[in-house]
């Protein structure tokens, strides 16, 4: 990527976000749809939402629980072993990739591990900082209405924080612990519709805590009943620039699902996380993959954002590097389009493959939102998995690094609770909201993770989250008719131009013109 570009990219990353509401418009945009108000999650975090009190209900909320008594947890366990091989097969793979590269804990090496000790120390704890709404997610398990996240932040607690300008210690690692919005325990006679309208019901007013856990607030079904699975993801390494390579940074994904039975979480599949090694070395799971991929209606499903992949075609674990450009390609897990890319020369979808599919659609009468051509289904593999999601319009590796409530002064507008993808796609996730609440089907689509689908909504109009100064976007080129179909709309606000990374790349980033 050109250097200067990926200096403009890096800045609109860190400014993006920084402004949550459209201009002309006090309401932030996560009104209803997350909490991130700072004195309510540092009460949460110290009463019943506090990370051992989900995990232990009968524990005593007197005092946090430290890392060093979390792993520790016979539920937790799992967690600690699986992170450890994880560690343990980057550093093996590393070694063999780069022998030339030092790796380890420290500032004396090429590649500077995350300290795996900070696991078992008393000084460091794992504190709440953001509550998200993710019953958009309801098409996955209709019965639980979605999902309710509690995000968690790991911090250190050893030193003092001392004047008006104090940090707290953040460490780069999230832990989510994901609850169903409708737990198993729940009131039977209690529906999606009412729980979304309890939602929707705190973007009137800022929330408060009575708002929150009254008889009719949004957390009062919330509890450790509701608890499906543990998400973390941590920054493993980070390698500073050099002599000879720009800096990087590599985030580990990992998910654990809970099992009732054992009051254990086990290492489970990422969710949409496309195992591309496997796949490529099995030439039978690699034509059923295609073939399952390609039948219409997962094909539909694909295009619309709401495809969940089998288990059978999926990793337990994921390394993100960071940053990447613009294309599909710097992606994960870059799955080869045109035949002979891949692993022994073999690709598992041709540019015919595509093709093949998209003029089925046209045939079938089938409506495709976002996939018109093999460049859309190119990004559209990339950003249905979790590391190609985090790759892009992220703070780092992260989407919501959250709410530093501990600093002395959380509420700096310089300290970005989430990424510009996050707070691009609060509209989408209240449109759904109100249509649950107003009893009507929801639409679950979603567009591209560098766009926000606008869904018939101007409030992201001139944002950076659209068309504004840093949105993604698009540049047809000379012969603006073969402009490719996916992203025509990828266009910039008056005053602003699409400026390319580079010569071999059509996708850049809006700026003023002639900058």
């Amino acid at each position: 990527m050109n250097r200067a570009l990926r200096c403009l990219l890096t800045m609109s990353v860190l400014l993006c976000g920084a402004s949550v509401a459209h201009a002309g418009d006090e309401r932030p945009l996560e009104r209803g749809v997350a909490i991130i108000d700072p004195a309510i999650l540092r009460t949460l975090d110290q009463g019943r939402f506090g990370l051992g009190r989900m995990l232990l209900p009968e524990r005593s909320a007197d005092a946090p629980l430290a890392n060093s008594a979390l792993f520790g947890l016979p539920s937790m366990l799992g967690v600690r072993e699986a992170l450890e091989r994880e560690f343990d097969r980057y550093v093996e793979n590393h070694k063999a990739s780069l022998p030339n590269e030092s790796i380890g804990v420290g500032d004396g090496f090429a590649f500077q591990l995350f300290d795996r000790s900070l696991f078992a120390s008393p000084d460091v704890r794992f504190v709440l900082s953001g509550i998200v709404n993710r019953m958009d997610r309801a098409y996955v398990a209709p019965a639980s209405c979605g999902e309710i996240r509690l995000i968690y932040r790991l911090t250190r607690t050893d030193a003092p924080l001392i004047g008006d300008n104090a940090v707290s210690q953040r460490l780069p690692m999230t832990l989510n612990l994901v609850l169903k919005a409708k737990g198993d325990a729940n009131d039977a006679s209690i529906s999606c519709r009412e729980i979304a309208r309890r939602w929707l019901a705190t973007a009137a007013t800022s929330p408060t805590m009575d708002r929150l856990f009254g008889k009719d607030g949004p957390l009062d079904l919330v509890d450790a009943g509701n608890i499906d699975r543990i998400e973390t993801n941590l920054q493993i390494a980070h390698a500073p620039k050099s002599t000879v390579r720009d800096f990087r940074t590599d985030y580990l994904l990992k998910v654990f699902d809970y099992d009732r039975q054992t009051r254990r979480f086990v290492e489970s599949p990422l969710e949409n996380q496309i195992d591309r090694d496997r796949i490529l070395a099995d030439e039978g799971l690699r034509r059923e993959f295609k073939a399952w991929l390609l039948d219409p209606r997962h094909f539909a499903e694909f295009d619309r954002g709401t495809l969940v992949i089998p288990d059978k075609f999926l990793a337990t674990g994921a390394v993100a590097p960071t940053p990447v450009g613009f294309d599909a390609s710097d992606l994960e897990p870059e799955f080869g389009l045109v035949q002979g890319e891949g692993v022994n020369g073999k690709a598992v979808f041709s540019e015919d493959d595509v093709v093949g599919a998209l003029q089925k659609a046209a045939t079938d009468g089938t409506h495709l939102q976002n996939i018109r051509s093999v460049a859309g289904f190119e990004r559209r593999l990339n950003d249905v998995t979790c590391a190609g999601c985090h790759q892009t319009r992220g703070i780092g590796g992260f989407h919501f690094p959250g709410v530093d409530w501990m600093a002395a002064k959380p509420s700096n507008s310089t300290v970005v609770p989430a990424s510009p993808h996050f707070f691009g796609d609060q509209v989408r996730r209240r449109d759904i909201l109100a249509s649950m609440s107003d009893g009507k089907a929801p639409d679950y689509s979603r567009g591209f993770s560098s766009r926000p689908q606008m869904r018939g909504s101007t409030e992201l109009a001139g944002t950076e989250y659209s068309d504004g100064w840093g949105a993604h976007c698009y540049l047809p080129g000379a012969k603006p008719a073969e402009a490719d179909r996916s992203f025509r709309g990828w266009t910039c606000a008056e005053g602003l131009a699409c400026q390319v990374a580079g010569q071999t790349t059509r996708m850049g980033m809006c700026f003023v013109k002639g900058r």
